[in-house]
């Protein structure tokens, strides 16, 4: 049926929220006390899969908007030192899926974030880089998600992929890019419409075999 899968990042192959929290923190501490607001795993995964200069808004309301898209990028620079320091681990079972996955299909990422993040995932697990075709991302080509994904798709001469994801964005993305969705729902959202969904990723095999 699929030809290919286009994954989501956070939410989705692994859950960074609360290394990036640290991080996010540690970083304010330093370098910008006038920043007020608290950084936690929960606020972060209420605003995972937005574009950077949105979270940074909806993060940071201690300062104004446009200190807030400063400080927001720096922190997601920082970000990458961090968990390239200390590590992420990948969801329980989401190694053995992909593994499984590229003996059948053309694996892909598209997230919505900063240059170096997804390159930070292959840096802490260097043996994953190898199964995944592309990537793409905002940090990179400034466009968003279903742009993104249109890309992956075009560049690649997909002809049935299908995009897995944890987000309503994520699945107004894939449903905007012309691309079936999956829902992660062991994710970080909530999502209505999807053509699947799964509760773990080891469900995902199975689910694309049907």
């Amino acid at each position: 049926m699929y030809d290919s899968i286009i994954f989501d990042l956070d939410g989705t192959i692994w859950d960074s929220t609360e290394n990036v929290a640290l991080a996010f923190n540690e970083l304010l501490k330093n370098k910008y006390p006038e920043v007020t607001d608290e950084v936690t795993a929960d606020k972060l995964r209420g605003l995972f899969g937005q574009l950077l200069d949105d979270i940074g808004v909806q993060l940071f309301k201690s300062v104004s908007p446009d200190k807030a898209k400063e400080v927001i990028h720096d922190c997601c620079d920082y970000e990458c030192e961090y968990l390239a320091e200390h590590g992420n681990d990948l969801y329980q079972g989401m190694e053995q899926v992909i593994k499984e996955l590229h003996k059948r299909y053309k694996l892909f990422i598209v997230s919505n974030c900063q240059e170096g993040y997804i390159q930070c995932l292959f840096e802490i697990h260097p043996h994953m880089e190898k199964y995944f075709t592309d990537y793409e991302y905002p940090g990179r080509s400034g466009k968003a998600k279903a742009d993104n994904i249109k890309m992956v798709v075009e560049r690649n001469n997909l002809e049935a992929p299908v995009y897995v994801g944890d987000t309503a964005g994520d699945a107004a993305s894939a449903k905007k890019a012309g691309v079936p969705f999956i829902f992660a729902r062991y994710g970080f959202g909530q999502v209505e419409e999807y053509d699947a969904v799964i509760d773990a990723p080891l469900e995902l095999v199975n689910k694309l075999k049907l």
